[in-house]
């Protein structure tokens, strides 16, 4: 966990006082709201349809309990009781009323939190691997280089306002869970002749225009990622667009330029600056290393008394749980654990004030008072002792949070949506919610096997459905919602190592193709059971994933099951969009 320094302190408390300034004077008629607008944005405020949302900052995924706790008290205090993390390893609360805002960033920074560039055309949070540090297969641990980058990047005055928003993702294990590929620059540790650089892929990105990131460098240096980073987002502020926000990404300038001439201009502004200041040095790392509260671990954990498999034995339920929620550590004797929040009827992502206090206690009593907020929207406690997996399920049953069904198919991503969003065009959370409910058999969801079913309430897919092996993306024709279904996208590829260095598929992201016509909101989950029945009845074995099934016979079969069920004969006809 990583520990403010007196300076890291000053800018965020300064921050506050310059946006509580701000928003007096906004209330009190001295300023605009196209004014305001831009300092709001800086500082992670949004209109909803409702209310503000005010997204928080949750760097690279960490939070310690005490931070969890204060979360609790701004949703008990000045918010509706809860709040709900994002794909982006934020949390995000729908409720607060503007002139609140001020005093909750103010109670953010007495545990080193903030909203700083949660939104606005900037370099938005740095995001790994939910497991980052704990992993078995890591070459080397993100979190340092996530710092890093935080740092360099916090209101870098030459990124401020870049032709649209920028996201950075970092891997450091040999399988990717960062979903480096759809993200405007991706990074993937990597070794060459014993020394570490980084793969970059840059120009990924789901939206409007879903695109998955190209290889423009195979190797950069550890000592030059922050020069090689300064360059490739020089080219982009030189060359983006910014009389069309549709096609300001830099995937769509990566793409017009051609990968190969982007990332020729990138070594060209590379060689300007290559060297200089921002290079990376071995003291500022062993600087930031030391900035970080590690896991004091005990090495006689492996010899622990544990009878995690005789309980499992006599306990399906406990079983169950331990084959989807646990997960490998690098450290014998010690799991990482998924707290879900997933349970049938709770929107996706969202979790109680009740429930946020009861984790911090957990994260404190089973672990080292650290938590991880993962791109799934569950929360994951990294280093519990096997020998108290049982005790640990125990209570996390009694709050509803031990849901077995982590990487299966009721582990639903959704955004808000249309209860919320302003920008969307249909509803998110029901829609999940009566998949969830045609799925609640957990036989059943057991025997359909691992599937990634993710849900976006407009084009702007921050439920990334995209990737998801099954997509759902809600759209307007004529003010009524309707939903279209994908199929086949993944964020990362298969639990194998990455292809060979040449290879410019970023982290084996795919994005979805979508099965045909649009669907009325109440037949979306009908047509997700047609589709796994179909899937059934297609796999050769029952270690054969949808996504592999998908893989290998294409979605014809799928699309011609669905269209010939009488239920799903004739929906509307919509026009597709053109990625399709």
């Amino acid at each position: 966990m990583y520990v403010y320094d007196p300076v890291d302190q000053q800018l965020v408390e300064q921050r506050v006082a310059q946006f509580a300034d701000q928003t007096r004077r906004f209330l009190d008629g001295q300023l605009t709201e196209d004014e305001f607008r831009v300092l709001r944005l800086q500082n992670g405020l949004y209109i909803q349809r409702h209310a503000p949302m005010l997204r928080v900052a949750i760097p690279y995924g960490i939070l310690a309990s005490r931070q969890l706790r204060t979360l609790a008290h701004i949703a008990r205090k000045w918010d509706h009781g809860y709040g709900h993390f994002s794909t982006r390893q934020n949390i995000q609360f729908n409720w607060p009323k503007l002139e609140n805002v001020p005093d909750i960033l103010a109670e953010l920074a007495t545990v080193q939190m903030h909203a700083i560039q949660t939104s606005g055309n900037c370099i938005r949070n740095t995001t790994t691997d939910h497991f980052a540090g704990v992993a078995p297969d890591e070459l080397v641990d993100p979190l340092v280089w996530c710092e890093i980058i935080r740092q360099w990047s916090t209101l870098h005055p030459e990124f401020a306002f870049l032709p649209r928003k920028f996201k950075i993702a970092v891997s450091g294990a040999v399988q990717d869970r960062a979903a480096v590929g759809v993200h405007d620059i991706g990074l993937q540790a990597v070794e060459r002749d014993g020394k570490l650089g980084f793969r970059v892929w840059v120009g990924g990105g789901l939206g409007r225009t879903p695109i998955v990131g190209k290889l423009i460098n195979p190797f950069v240096e550890w000592q030059d990622l922050l020069t090689y980073l300064q360059a490739a987002l020089r080219v982009y502020n030189l060359h983006g667009r910014r009389d069309n926000k549709y096609k300001a990404r830099i995937k769509i300038l990566v793409k017009d330029l051609t990968p190969e001439v982007y990332a020729q201009q990138v070594d060209e502004q590379w060689q300007l600056i290559k060297g200089g200041p921002d290079t990376i040095t071995q003291e500022f790392v062993d600087t930031i290393k030391a900035r970080f509260i590690w896991p004091q671990y005990d090495a006689a954990a492996e010899q622990d008394a544990d009878n995690t498999a005789e309980l499992a034995a006599a306990d399906r339920r406990f079983a169950r749980w331990l084959r989807t929620n646990v997960h490998p550590h690098k450290v014998p004797g010690y799991a990482a654990v998924t707290v879900s929040l997933k349970a049938t009827g709770v929107p996706p992502g969202d979790v109680t004030a009740d429930q946020m206090d009861a984790v911090a206690d957990l994260a404190d009593g089973y672990g080292f008072g650290e938590l991880r907020v993962s791109h799934e929207q569950n929360l994951i406690l990294a280093d519990v002792r096997r020998a108290r997996l049982h005790e640990l399920w125990t209570a996390l049953e009694a709050l509803n949070l031990a849901t077995p069904n982590v990487g299966l198919l009721t582990n639903i991503i959704a955004c808000p949506g249309g209860d919320f969003c302003a920008l969307a065009n249909a509803v998110s959370i029901p829609v999940a919610e009566a998949i969830q409910r045609q799925f609640d058999n957990l036989d059943y969801l057991f025997e359909i096997g691992e599937l990634d079913l993710n849900i976006s309430g407009c084009i702007n897919s921050c439920g990334h459905h995209h990737v998801g092996h099954i997509g759902i993306l809600g759209v307007d024709k004529a003010g009524e919602e309707w939903y279209q279904v994908t199929i086949g996208g993944r964020q990362n590829g298969a639990a194998k190592p990455l292809p060979d260095i040449e290879s410019t598929r970023g982290g084996g992201a795919a994005i979805g193709r979508i099965i045909g016509p649009s669907f009325a909101r109440d037949q979306v989950a009908g047509v997700v059971d047609r589709l796994i029945r179909t899937y059934l009845g297609l796999r050769d074995s029952e270690e054969e994933r949808f996504i592999d099934v998908v893989d290998r016979v294409g979605i014809d079969p799928f699309k011609q099951d669905v269209y010939s069920d009488p239920a799903f004969a004739k929906p509307t006809q919509l026009a597709e969009p053109a990625h399709a």
